[in-house]
């Protein structure tokens, strides 16, 4: 079984469903889920380019249309709210999902809307993307600028209501910022270890103990510029590399999956930060070639508990332990 704690499924669903179109997990995503035994995962809101110049109507249009997927579609989605949600999830054989948000520049700095967001089920946020927002700062902003004073506010709001915080796209200055104002377990959901792979989306080793020290986890990413800076070594292989660097460093309990597959997206979205839009990780271009990565954890000597805990049950005590 499978849990992603990464995934832009929502941004396809509001552009396909803004043309018309219905049923959109069920039509293109759920046959590859199926098929890499995906049992659930984070689906965020995310504000995409070209869209990204309005955030705030950008996130409501994605609201919109990621609510009426998920009622037209009840007989496939479970919403995880708490642990118990995600076991009625495995036990009616719906998907488990946990509403995210990748990024809160759509708030402004209006904090109170945390508990909106809250109420309408969200139970994962980062602060920001790449950018620099109101809240926080990104890998593309001024590395010496971390959380703003609103920004301090928020991850202390998120930390009372029971709301995964999860550092991913946040610059250096932001995570210690974050480590600083919160106490429990923090997630960095998709992002690889910057020693094997020296770009600012990947995280240091210091951060990556941080994390593990807090009891939070680190979510493998997928995406082929964060394998390697080599382009012909972007392949499965050394994507399971960082896997082992992780567990190395980390351990066993505080690493699992984050893909951020986004293969299924519109040139003009992720061109906006992919050198070339046709290139993916060789051997591991979908969920549906998880089987694959899994054959070589068992190669490499992972127990079946130990690809257990990778695979979902580390994301799970996550669940139990913020969420309750």
């Amino acid at each position: 079984m499978i849990f992603d704690g990464h995934g832009d499924i929502w941004t396809d669903v509001a552009q396909k469903r803004s043309r018309g179109e219905r049923d959109i997990i069920k039509n293109y995503h759920l046959d590859r889920f199926r098929k890499g035994n995906m049992i659930g995962g984070i689906l965020v809101i995310w504000v995409d380019p070209p869209y990204d110049k309005e955030p705030c109507a950008r996130t409501l249009e994605i609201i919109e249309h990621m609510s009426t997927e998920i009622m037209e579609n009840l007989d496939i989605l479970k919403i995880v709210k708490d642990a118990e949600g995600f076991d009625q999830a495995l036990e009616e054989g719906k998907l488990a999902i946990v509403i995210g948000m990748e990024g809160l520049s759509g708030i402004g700095d209006r904090i109170d809307l945390i508990n909106t967001l809250y109420l309408l089920g969200v139970r994962h946020m980062s602060l920001t993307w790449n950018e620099e927002n109101l809240l926080a700062t990104g890998v593309r902003g001024n590395p010496d600028r971390g959380l703003t004073k609103k920004g301090v506010e928020a991850v202390k709001l998120m930390e009372k209501l029971g709301i995964i915080i999860d550092t991913a796209h946040a610059n250096d200055k932001s995570f210690w910022d974050i480590y600083k104002n919160t106490t429990g377990p923090i997630i960095n959901s998709h992002s690889n270890a910057r020693t094997l792979c020296n770009v600012a989306r990947n995280i240091p080793d210091d951060q990556i103990k941080a994390i593990a020290d807090r009891g939070g986890l680190i979510g493998i990413n997928s995406f082929n510029e964060f394998v390697h800076t080599d382009r012909d070594k972007q392949d499965i292989y050394h994507l399971v590399d960082h896997i082992d660097y992780m567990v190395e460093l980390a351990g066993i309990d505080h690493v699992g999956f984050g893909f951020d597959f986004f293969h299924y997206l519109k040139g003009d979205t992720i061109g906006s930060f992919v050198e070339d839009v046709n290139i993916g990780t060789k051997g591991f271009e979908s969920i549906e070639k998880v089987p694959d990565l899994i054959d070589i954890l068992n190669k490499r000597g992972y127990t079946e508990e130990d690809i257990e805990k990778v695979s979902y049950k580390n994301f799970y005590r996550i669940i139990k332990e913020v969420l309750g």
